[in-house]
């Protein structure tokens, strides 16, 4: 029995000594001809990886088994491997087509830039996307702060990255400037859960590659929606929190039918009742795409947006307030009543929708010239209404009254103040690329066209004015044009 044992344990390490035999895979990497080196590649079963060397050569050292190896240089490559002992993999690369949606070269880095960056993958995005907005999303970035109103990530959130607020760091999406062209500022409220419609994200600290929109003095944050799919899918996706915060998701695509067209859509709702006082959201987005593509042309419409109702949490509170009164109080719209009791405001609320509208046209016309061109309109229009105690009339284009011999020259009211905008433009860019010269020619023009305007909808002592006559009004336009041109080539040191 002793020896039918010993026999049994000698073959099954045996077994496993064969199993665990270590085996080399090695080639080399070409296009047209020509070595390539810098090539990533990637065992994706595992997630371990080289990179080609000077002469374009690779070598890796695996187990046994089937693998898929990605080869990536811009555009990617995947070739399954049967590795039963030592084996060598030549790959070209010449034919391989770029994946066109992702080519945003003019505002985008790698590893060869001379730039400080970080990506924010569309894995990374889903495993901490629970209808937080993009910048808490962010906050384990390096360099970056993220703040946020409400207290738990969810209405107004906002980044600071080396110290720089939003109106010195850049944002686009897709290439189109997202900053506000009057305050420069970057407001995600206005697009709740739009990390369920992003693909890559990518951070540049410090003044990075800004090209279209605000300048980035701080940072660029660079963001790039969904791609097309080639396979049919749905999805519905929930999640419930503290402070009932919750998040309910759909999105659909049909795939990629007739081998050159594919449509996309997702619907969002975000609610949460804050964890400061009264500090409740309510966001309702959407995202809708159209694809088509056909080998080196890659056309896109897009129309996204949200609308979003907040209560207004962004007023500071002093630290003994903080002390008398704990931390998640909330001074917004108090007021005292006819018999001097506190009361709160329950509509002092941020409402906003803002809708955006892109064609994008991305070619590429061989394997060294391509070009991007953009189209795009931005439609906002909102309002925050406030309860203003013991307000001057003076100051809302009201009159003063008499009252038992007495002049009346202010009182408690309620106004709304206005936003009514319209922003719109394109953007363009031509690059040339091969392995010494990386040369872009780019530029854009921009307008927009904004109202301002204020309305008291309530007084409790004064005569209100006629329905909807503004109490200030004023109107902002800004345009803006703007060419460039970058160059990037190796430095040959002997």
């Amino acid at each position: 029995m002793k020896n039918v044992l010993f026999f049994a344990s000698f073959l099954l390490c045996s077994w496993y000594s064969i199993a665990q035999e270590q085996f080399i895979l090695k080639g080399e990497v070409t296009s047209n001809q020509e070595s390539l080196p810098g090539v990533n590649v990637l065992v994706q079963e595992t997630g371990d990886g080289t990179i080609t060397d000077l002469d374009g050569k690779y070598q890796l050292e695996l187990p046994a088994g089937n693998y898929q190896i990605k080869f990536s240089y811009g555009n990617s490559k995947t070739i399954e491997v049967n590795l039963t002992e030592n084996q060598t993999l030549n790959v070209d690369l010449t034919d391989v087509k770029e994946r066109l949606d992702e080519v945003l070269s003019s505002i985008r880095v790698d590893a060869d830039s001379p730039i400080t960056y970080s990506n924010l993958t569309n894995d990374e995005i889903e495993e901490r996307n629970l209808g937080q907005d993009i910048p808490v999303l962010m906050q384990y970035m390096p360099s970056t702060v993220t703040t946020t109103d409400a207290g738990n990530g969810v209405g107004y959130t906002a980044i600071r990255v080396r110290g720089s607020d939003a109106t010195r760091t850049n944002v686009t999406i897709n290439g189109v400037p997202y900053n506000d062209a009057e305050s420069q500022g970057s407001f995600w409220v206005n697009l709740g859960d739009l990390a369920s419609s992003t693909q890559n994200l990518q951070l540049q600290r410090g003044v990075g590659t800004s090209t279209n929109g605000a300048g980035a003095f701080g940072a660029s944050i660079n963001i790039l929606t969904d791609r097309y799919r080639e396979e049919a899918y749905a999805e519905v996706a929930n999640s419930y929190g503290s402070y009932n915060t919750r998040k309910h998701t759909a999105k659909f695509s049909t795939g990629l039918f007739n081998d050159h067209w594919e449509f996309a859509g997702r619907a969002s709702q975000i609610k949460s009742d804050g964890y400061i006082d009264r500090a409740e959201s309510e966001l309702k987005s959407y995202f809708l795409q159209g694809t088509y593509v056909n080998e080196g042309t890659l056309v896109k419409a897009l129309m996204f947006g949200g609308k979003e109702r907040t209560y207004q949490a962004w007023y500071g509170v002093e630290q003994s307030t903080i002390n008398e009164r704990g931390r998640r109080y909330n001074p917004a719209g108090i007021y005292f009543d006819e018999e001097g009791n506190e009361q709160f405001y329950d509509n002092q609320t941020d409402n906003y929708q803002q809708d955006h509208y892109q064609l994008l046209w991305n070619q590429t016309y061989n394997k060294n010239w391509s070009s991007n061109l953009a189209f795009h309109y931005t439609r906002g229009k909102g309002y925050y209404e406030e309860y203003e105690e013991d307000a001057d009339f003076s100051e809302f284009g009201l009159e003063p009254f008499m009252a038992n011999g007495e002049e009346i020259t202010t009182s408690d009211l309620v106004n709304t103040s206005w936003l009514d905008n319209h922003f719109y433009g394109t953007t363009f860019s031509a690059n040339y690329q091969d392995n010494a010269l990386d040369l872009i020619l780019g530029g854009g023009w921009n307008r927009y066209d904004g109202d301002h305007f204020g309305e008291v909808i309530y007084t409790r002592f004064a005569r209100n004015n006629d329905p909807y006559e503004p109490f200030y009004e004023n109107n902002a336009v800004k345009t803006d044009f703007n060419i460039y041109g970058k160059q990037r080539f190796p430095l040959l040191i002997n």
